[in-house]
């Protein structure tokens, strides 16, 4: 049997629009998960007078579960269609869908975006469409949910995809990379199958939609880079970085440097899963066994890459940014930790440039004294050590970054503009 295609989704969208019944429903039509279960939350939901809920219960019990760190059937996180297998980014708090998106392997190739037909576009729809924008998703389908709500009124979806259809055009979406679906979770209408009360929708149901979604192509056109997550020393072989190629191709016999430290080495094999491999591609996560360099000279952050384009130093660099979350406000000279790729540097924010309107990104006011939560901006960043970050038009993988402080994830953001740093 040939492994299908995988895919990481987020869905994104204002809380109580039915994000988590959407799954819950999902998973049950397509079988990821008992329909027994559900109908013992429908009583339990019945009785507590909190009907319509038993979707919604069978994610947060699984919610619940991951918390208390019981594992989890995989099957509950993932579901397939007939093409791809599918793990699902569940975003409900944008704080974890942030760290998981920046710091974590569940890079979203797609997002779906939950809109309630009756409440139309809320404050959070727009900050999650600006942030899965400014954290590179770039494909969405856009389920416009309860229409049941709504009488399933066909005027009220076109109007309302017309709003939506602005909105993501403002942040920099293209059209031909969205589809509109009209739903009703709960009802289970357009879910999987066509929908007797929506004969007027011609488009796919929201299964189908998955399927229609694209397989990012893998950037092995653009330059090597292999942020470190671990150094070993192995008797007998010797420094075995390990880590998971981001873009570009490892060969066996290659010269490669590992920034910071500007170390140089030769790779004398590549290992994934145990097996020697000839040579490694983007996604893969794999030990490479460098020779000329010891396991003390490198450290979890640094980046490997090729000699003719080696891992960028930034000594300061330029990103906009969204404030997720923060107490008080963000002055210049303010220093949390950024979360780029593997690594961990605090860094110091030496000038707020711009506020932007986190809806559209026009400039609402030059130099501010502040920013607060909601803001987004564009600001001067200097690592208190040297990191190495790219520009997110040239290698996006190495692009993008979390500030986290006092255990929060306080803003996400992307490099405009790297000050590289001269030896």
């Amino acid at each position: 049997m040939v492994e299908k295609e995988h895919m990481n989704l987020a869905i994104i969208g204002h809380i109580d629009h039915g994000k988590s019944t959407l799954l819950g429903r999902l998973l049950t039509d397509t079988g990821a998960i008992d329909p027994h279960i559900v109908e013992e939350y429908r009583k339990k939901a019945e009785a507590m007078g909190k009907a319509t809920f038993e979707f919604a219960w069978v994610m947060d019990s699984l919610k619940d579960e991951r918390e208390r760190g019981i594992t989890i059937d995989v099957a509950h996180q993932r579901f397939d269609t007939e093409k791809y297998y599918y793990t699902i980014v569940d975003c409900p708090g944008h704080r974890d869908f942030v760290k998981n998106m920046i710091t974590g392997t569940s890079q979203a190739d797609a997002a779906v975006l939950v809109v309630d037909a009756k409440d139309g576009i809320k404050e959070q729809t727009k900050e999650h469409v600006f942030l899965a924008r400014t954290l590179g998703v770039n494909q969405l389908i856009v389920a416009i949910n309860k229409m049941d709500r709504v009488n399933y009124d066909e005027g009220r979806y076109n109007e309302l995809k017309k709003q939506l259809m602005d909105l993501l055009k403002t942040v920099g979406y293209k059209e031909e990379n969205l589809i509109f679906i009209p739903v009703s979770a709960y009802e289970g209408e357009n879910i999987t199958k066509p929908s007797e009360k929506m004969k007027w929708h011609d488009g796919p149901t929201f299964l189908q939609a998955l399927d229609m979604m694209k397989v990012p192509e893998k950037p092995v056109q653009l330059p090597l880079r292999i942020p470190v997550q671990d150094v070993y020393s192995i008797t007998g072989v010797g420094t075995v970085p390990v880590g998971r190629v981001e873009t570009g191709k490892l060969k066996k016999g290659d010269k490669v440097i590992f920034n910071p430290p500007g170390k140089v080495g030769d790779v004398k094999s590549i290992e994934m899963h145990h097996e020697e491999i000839p040579e490694a591609l983007p996604g893969d996560n794999i030990g490479w066994n460098v020779r000329g360099i010891s396991k003390n000279e490198l450290r979890r952050g640094d980046v490997c890459g090729h000699l003719d384009s080696p891992p960028t130093v930034a000594d300061e660099f330029t990103a906009q940014l969204v404030v997720i979350q923060h107490p008080s406000a963000i002055t210049a000279g303010y220093t949390p930790v950024f979360h780029c790729h593997t690594a961990q540097v605090a860094s110091t924010i030496i000038e707020i440039q711009k506020k932007l309107d986190p809806r559209s990104g026009a400039t609402l006011e030059e130099n501010p004294d502040y920013i607060k939560a909601g803001d987004a901006a564009i600001v001067k960043v200097k690592p208190t050590r040297p990191l190495v970050i790219e520009r997110v038009k040239e290698i996006p993988q190495l692009g993008r970054f979390a500030v986290r402080d006092m255990g929060l994830t306080v803003a996400a953001g992307m490099v405009i503009d790297i000050k590289a740093k001269v030896d």
